[in-house]
């Protein structure tokens, strides 16, 4: 990435104890902070280049947040792939008092807690709605065990637009898979084409269109839009609408950093990320329908680059099978990587809603 772990800890390190000085001072003496001398937060936020990173994470912490504070906070924002360490470690370095503010991305910290992928697993939210679902019913679960393990408090839930399998040959369903070799970016995925009797192959987004030009893989689970991006739209020639997951994020501070701001600021930034949240869920909605649009070529595409491909709808027998994939393939799997810690979190807070339930480890 450019600069090493070490340095970057380091770097992040005096920054959070400047921070974290300056807050404990400014809630010392709130009434004497003036916009003549604003507190200044330094915030770790999404992926870089991405529409939720420039369209609205960085414009609120870089002018929104001084706006809807009248000049109190003065927001420092870098992606969390540019800021020179492994996403891997977000959650620790949160912890640590290294990143006073920051966002992780579930899929990714979920190698450490596991019990973070509840909410994503593939074909367990095939569209928006499901997924708000999902979140809401989880999401108490998430703030106790950021609170408890981490002494982070929960401040924003984002989600990207959806995944989905861009093919380049004909396909009408999920059935057509087998057989085809499949770009994946997790172990969920990977459980969910094995099931479909495709071949998984782990690929780096940015090798997913070369791989598809040499033949390496014949299909690729991937953003709608972003997809469109890089061109996927250009090497392949069908696209499932069905979501086989979507990207979720947590946004949260070190408790210490948290607390110490007056506590009219944290009520002026809590109300400002609510407004935010929403935003970016909406987005990420319109986005995934703006990327099958472009991918389609259709008159509505105006945020990518139209294409000529075919949508494939999400037929009766795939949401009759996405459900049997799920119950006996995604989920007991899961639960093997996982263990009892997962099962019992499933079973209190998803399965009385959702009508499944984790099988015993």
């Amino acid at each position: 990435m450019g600069v090493s772990f070490t340095a970057a800890a380091k770097r992040w390190g005096r920054a959070a104890r400047h921070c974290l000085l300056a807050l404990a001072m400014a809630g010392a003496a709130a009434s004497s902070a003036s916009a003549a001398d604003p507190i200044r937060l330094k915030i770790v936020g999404g992926l870089a280049d991405v529409s939720q990173y420039v369209r609205f994470e960085e414009p609120f912490w870089r002018q929104r947040i001084g706006e809807l504070t009248k000049g109190r906070v003065q927001g420092e924002i870098v992606a969390f792939d540019r800021a020179g360490f492994r996403a891997q470690e977000m959650l620790s370095l949160m912890r640590l008092g290294v990143v006073p503010f920051g966002t992780a991305l579930l899929a990714i910290v979920s190698t450490e807690e596991p019990e973070f992928n509840a909410v994503d697993l593939p074909v367990m939210n095939p569209d928006m709605e499901r997924l708000r679902r999902s979140v809401s019913l989880y999401r108490p679960y998430l703030a106790q065990i950021l609170a408890e393990r981490y002494g982070i408090e929960l401040l924003a839930v984002y989600t990207y637009p959806a995944q989905v399998t861009w093919c380049t040959k004909p396909f009408t369903s999920l059935a057509d898979l087998a057989g085809r070799r499949v770009r994946i970016s997790s172990a969920g995925q990977g459980d969910l084409i094995t099931a479909l009797g495709g071949r998984p192959v782990v690929t780096p987004f940015a090798e997913i269109v070369p791989a598809i030009k040499s033949g390496v893989v014949d299909c690729a689970i991937t953003g709608t839009l972003s997809g469109n991006a890089i061109g996927l739209h250009e090497v392949t020639t069908h696209v499932h609408a069905l979501a086989i997951n979507w990207g979720v994020s947590i946004f949260g501070a070190n408790k210490a950093a948290w607390e110490a701001l007056p506590a009219d600021v944290r009520e002026m930034i809590k109300s400002g990320l609510t407004k935010l949240e929403s935003d970016i869920w909406d987005a990420a909605d319109r986005e995934t329908g703006e990327g099958l649009a472009c991918n389609a070529g259709l008159p509505t595409c105006t945020a990518g680059k139209r294409g000529n491909m075919t949508v494939v709808p999400v037929s009766p027998t795939d949401e009759s099978r996405i459900r049997s994939l799920l119950v006996n393939t995604v989920l007991p799997r899961w639960v093997e990587r996982c263990g009892s810690a997962c099962t019992d979190a499933w079973n209190t807070r998803l399965a009385p809603t959702l009508g499944i339930r984790a099988p015993n480890d």
